[in-house]
């Protein structure tokens, strides 16, 4: 497995769980220096992207870019694949689309997480899935000119109401012939500790459903810190992944805390740790 760290471009989540803020020079630096792989990157927008810079950064570091995030969208316009509003949607769409381009030029994915959504008191639940299945659908095949999957990230139940289990999203993608046309589930270890019963258990069993079906994880612990500084069981999580067949990015897409390079070079000695074991 290869190993990436996030890096946010986005002011407004300064208080979010990205552990660099203070620019992609910075953050390209100081996640080579801590030995990463790879960069995830959560933008403003695509417009916004760091496209002058980013290509020499990644050449002089010996970086990848793992994945793009699309979650500003949602932060800083408040829009999603499930508003029940068709132009909002349409808004969403372009909004990700044009960063599934950007990605795409750097062999990346986009994830989608909380762009995704929830129902409300004005769209039924069956209503909003059929809005996210048709969205996706829709950015999943933008993905495929490109050669890219489309990552989804079933959220934890205090910040999305339609899918929250691994095992429930994969039944959805299937279901919904979204797997074929290319999207893959991102499991995000900080909201599978709340709403899985069994980590491990749950890789195993959405990899029984359909093989190849996780195409990203966010490698961080119970508490949202990097992975070691909370209580959940690595060991066993890297070991069900390796069962799986995964060999994609273990990214951490935690907190800085107690400061970025200490969460940082947490990350990685967990990592190490895993695979010395």
């Amino acid at each position: 497995m290869k190993s990436a760290i996030t890096i946010c471009l986005v002011p407004e989540a300064q208080q979010g769980p990205f552990v660099f803020h203070d620019g992609i020079d910075a953050g390209c630096r100081a996640a080579a220096r801590a030995g990463f792989d790879a960069v995830e990157i959560f933008p403003s927008s695509a417009e916004e992207f760091p496209a002058s810079e980013l290509p020499s950064l990644l050449k002089n570091h010996s970086l990848g870019v793992a994945a793009v995030g699309t979650g500003a969208g949602w932060l800083k316009h408040r829009l999603s694949l499930t508003n029940r509003d068709c132009d909002k949607r349409a808004q969403a769409i372009q909004f990700i689309s044009a960063l599934i381009d950007t990605a795409g030029e750097y062999n990346a994915p986009a994830i989608i997480g909380s762009m995704q959504g929830q129902n409300t008191d004005t769209t039924k639940r069956a209503e909003a899935l059929q809005h996210l299945a048709e969205g996706l659908g829709t950015l999943a095949d933008r993905a495929q000119t490109h050669g890219q999957v489309l990552l989804y990230e079933p959220l934890n139940r205090y910040e999305t109401n339609l899918l929250n289990t691994q095992e429930a999203a994969a039944h959805f993608l299937i279901d919904n012939n979204l797997v074929q046309r290319g999207v893959r589930l991102l499991c995000d270890l900080f909201h599978m500790n709340i709403e899985e019963s069994s980590v491990p258990e749950t890789i195993r069993r959405v990899s029984t459903i359909h093989p190849g079906i996780i195409g990203h994880v966010h490698w961080a612990d119970s508490n949202r810190r990097a992975m070691g500084f909370g209580h959940t069981n690595s060991q066993s999580i890297y070991k069900s992944l390796v069962n799986a067949g995964y060999e994609q990015y273990l990214a951490a897409e935690v907190f800085p805390l107690p400061s970025a390079d200490d969460a940082a070079n947490q990350t990685i000695q967990s990592i190490r740790t895993c695979e010395s074991s």
